[in-house]
């Protein structure tokens, strides 16, 4: 008697092979057999009458490092999905840290990620200083699986203090490798760093760690000699820069280990060295998102673009229905179009708000994919009204307003392109970050639903590649190879996924974290169910109630 067994299934296996037809049989948590017609019972049999079976979701890029103290379900990747969340990327985390100084890193990853910091602050118990005694802090059941990597901004501030923006000595650096490593040996599953000139604090410093030498990154970087496991992320704008990329090879070479910088859409040098590095048997993979980096512009979101009218600043506090009716009153909207706004000092929040021509109206599709009459410029010229009318008209009705990062050249050709390369990975959701302005921990099911079946303005992806790059080929960069692949032997992850019904939701703002931190999340239809190590997590879109999900600890057999 098995413990279960998922019977006529369309199995897209996470391999990236052809798509099959069979029964799925499950015990102890992990696969037994896949073939065509079992013929054997089980404690429990699902019939996928047909439906998409695929691995449950690997996503190696997000933020949950304080949401995991107060969220077991790990949402909104849950529900799209995901059965396994690697986070404390991009050099920001909340371990190792000196008693008395947590505020400090709440704050950098209130600036650095958009989460609030009052959420931070009462959902997060504490009560650890090194990053093994997070660790066991974190390590209790959930509904997904989780890994996390130990953050250099959350080491340069334990170990340089109030030194930590400037320049570090050889001693820091010798004692920032030693964490590192001692991290990586409790179970960590590897190091992240910013390099990225966006990411200040809120003083408008750089974070630490952002103009780090050469030397320091190499120092560090040798905490990885010798071991069985351990990925280096980071971010940078200096991807160009032949030294920034001289060390990145040094520490390939000189450890084996897997790097990942985060890219946009584009080739460029980083991808040279990924194949030159790749004909020599290391891994450098650029990683890639769904989707442009972009902002949802809303009127309870971060950045509202009617904030910057004197007309609006009166109404701004008042419930979200009253001022949707409110900007559809003629005296009022007479008052926005004869007004001198009141721009904040930021350059970026200026073009945001003001950009008409790169101010898109977000379709009912959420495609993420806007024509050229699509932006509020156009908009008005087509309609015969002022950008601000379109503006108020979009907001009113409720649509978020997008601003695409980068340059947009009218399609998602350029993104299609790096998620098709063969170095790339699939990731950058941000899952439990940046909560007022995006909720790209959706994007699995943006995957699916948009790329592989939806779109119009260029090709489709295959379905069995795009399963391929949300599961195994993610899993691998940090060494998860227990999951991501329905064969024998593989961990019992799935979704069950009525794919002609899948379809996202459309984003909104809730006010569920910690102190009533608002953050937006989007759900979906189509997942007739998640399974995690044998178990139905959510079925049709309802949470079950069972926590299956574990800690992950790198190089102690992860997973098992």
């Amino acid at each position: 008697m098995h413990d279960l067994i998922i019977r006529n299934a369309t199995i897209a296996d996470g391999s990236g092979g052809p798509i099959t037809e069979g029964d799925v049989v499950v015990n102890q948590g992990r696969i037994s057999a896949v073939t065509q017609r079992s013929g054997v019972s089980a404690k429990r049999v699902i019939d996928a009458a047909g439906d998409l079976l695929t691995p449950g979701f690997v996503d190696i890029h997000t933020h949950y490092d304080g949401q995991v103290c107060w969220d077991k379900q790990v949402t909104p990747s849950s529900w799209h999905g995901v059965t396994t969340v690697v986070m404390g990327n991009c050099g920001v985390g909340f371990a190792p840290v000196r008693p008395g100084s947590e505020k400090e890193l709440v704050s950098l990853m209130e600036s650095v990620e958009d989460i609030p910091g009052t959420a931070l602050h009462e959902g997060i118990p504490w009560g650890w200083e090194s990053f093994e005694e997070y660790l066991d802090c974190i390590d209790t059941p959930y509904t997904v699986d989780v890994g996390t990597q130990v953050p250099h901004v959350a080491i340069r501030h334990y170990v340089m203090g109030e030194r930590c923006y400037d320049d570090a000595t050889a001693d820091d650096m010798a004692q920032m490798r030693d964490i590192t490593r001692a991290a990586l040996l409790k179970g960590a599953l590897g190091f992240t760093t910013s390099r990225f000139y966006g990411h200040v604090d809120k003083a408008g410093n750089l974070v630490p760690g952002t103009r780090a030498s050469g030397e320091e990154m190499c120092t560090i970087g040798s905490a990885f000699e010798g071991l069985s496991h351990g990925t280096m992320e980071f971010v940078s704008d200096s991807l160009s820069n032949p030294e920034e990329l001289a060390w990145v090879e040094h520490i390939i070479r000189t450890t084996g280990r897997t790097v990942t910088p985060l890219v946009t859409a584009g080739l460029g040098p980083v991808w040279d060295l990924a194949d030159r590095l790749h004909a020599d048997g290391f891994n450098l993979r650029p990683q890639v998102g769904a989707r442009p980096a972009s902002i949802l512009m809303t009127l309870d979101g971060t950045i509202n673009p009617m904030k910057q009218f004197p007309a609006y600043r009166e109404i701004q506090d008042r419930p979200l229905a009253e001022q949707r009716v409110i900007l559809k009153d003629p005296a009022f909207r007479q008052r926005i179009l004869n007004e001198e706004p009141k721009l904040p000092r930021n350059a970026d929040a200026v073009r945001f708000m003001t950009d008409h021509e790169h101010m898109y109206i977000m379709d009912e599709q959420l495609s993420y994919e806007p024509g050229v009459d699509d932006n509020v410029a156009a908009q008005a010229k087509i309609r015969g009204l002022d950008p601000r009318e379109v503006m108020m008209d979009t907001l009113a009705a409720g649509v978020p307003l997008l601003i695409l990062f980068g340059r947009y050249g009218g399609d998602l050709e350029g993104q299609r392109e790096v998620i098709e390369h063969p170095r790339s990975v699939f990731g950058l959701s941000d899952g439990g970050a940046h909560c007022g302005v995006l909720v790209d921990a959706s994007v699995p099911t943006y995957m699916l639903s948009y790329f592989t079946r939806d779109r119009s303005r260029g090709p489709l992806m295959p379905l069995e590649f795009v399963v391929h790059k949300l599961t195994q080929d993610s899993a691998s960069v940090y060494g998860l190879n227990d999951r991501g692949l329905i064969a024998p032997g593989y961990l019992a992850d799935f979704n069950l996924i009525d794919y002609s019904a899948l379809k996202l939701h459309k984003p909104e703002m809730v006010y569920d974290l910690p102190a009533g931190g608002k953050r937006l999340i989007q759900k979906a239809d189509g997942y007739r169910m998640t399974i995690k190590r044998g178990e139905v997590t959510y079925l049709n879109g309802e949470h079950t109630g069972v926590l299956p999900g574990r800690l992950i600890r790198g190089g102690q057999s992860a997973g098992a």
